[in-house]
């Protein structure tokens, strides 16, 4: 071999050794490549739906959402351990994810065309309908066209759910915002509200929670896709957390973990939906 040809040999391998280094190393601008080097996730989740993400008392987490973001994190490389939990609600959620607060955030989070001008999404992992919860003693409200201005419907600040109601079945009913929708649920109890709505799933385990005060009225109304919400411009990772979400389906993971979290209250479990490319 030439001495000119040894040094083209040198270089080359050289390079190669670089290029399987940095992608080793992973992409630290990547959600995927922090990941990978720290071995560490920051997740937002809910922490007081019943069902799909409650923080308990002792610090854990529990619920359909959360072993979502579990999965995900696994197959990033991440063990549970490592992974930093934040409370999403829903006014915040782009905030988290904009502000670099968060990396991914999992949290009955419906993909909309507003929020996709701010923040990325994949899914829909799962679909879920608008419902109405009440009293178990209530007459007056069997769905959103019976709602009125003598009827006070409480939702949460940055939610979907409330503007849809009012734009679509009862414009003069009165509106109370609370930050969580668990505060929504104590107003019911204690009468200072009429009905409560958000995706029927959440409902279900609200309801689960109190079955001889409060009752799902069963009537949904709209097409409530969640999705798992990242930073936009981001593909590699986008791809990562679509396999992961597939897998998740595929394995049957996805279909366990609802019958453990919310089979008990009695919520008909729905097929996966398929997952937009």
């Amino acid at each position: 071999m030439t001495p000119r040809a040894l040094l083209r040999l040198l270089a080359t391998t050289s390079a190669a050794v670089l290029l399987l280094s940095s992608c080793a190393s992973g992409d630290e601008n990547t959600i995927a490549g922090r990941a990978s080097k720290n071995d560490r996730l920051t997740i937002a989740v809910s922490y007081d739906q019943p069902g799909m993400a409650v923080r308990r008392l002792d610090g854990s987490y529990r619920g359909f959402d959360v072993d979502v973001a579990k999965f995900i994190a696994n197959e990033f490389g991440v063990e549970e351990k490592n992974i930093t939990w934040r409370e999403a609600q829903p006014g915040n959620r782009e905030t988290l994810l904009t502000s670099g607060e968060a990396d991914l955030v999992v949290s009955t989070y419906s993909i909309t065309d507003k929020r996709k001008e701010l923040i990325d999404f994949v899914g829909p992992y799962f679909v879920a309908g608008q419902d109405l919860l009440v009293r178990m003693n209530e007459t007056r409200i069997d769905g959103p066209k019976s709602l009125n201005a003598s009827l006070r419907l409480c939702s949460t600040a940055g939610s979907t759910s409330a503007a849809y109601v009012r734009d679509q079945f009862a414009n003069d009913v009165k509106m109370v915002e609370y930050a969580k929708f668990s505060d929504c649920v104590t107003a019911l109890l204690a009468s200072n509200v009429d009905a409560v709505t958000t995706d029927d799933v959440l409902l279900a385990g609200y309801a689960a929670q109190n079955p001889e005060l409060l009752r799902v009225v069963g009537d949904p109304f709209s097409k409530e896709e969640y999705g798992v919400g990242l930073h936009r411009d981001d593909p590699t990772s986008k791809q990562k957390v679509q396999a992961a979400l597939q897998k998740m389906i595929d394995t049957g993971a996805w279909r366990k973990s609802l019958e453990v979290n919310i089979g008990s209250s009695g919520y008909k479990i729905p097929d996966p939906p398929k997952l937009a490319p």
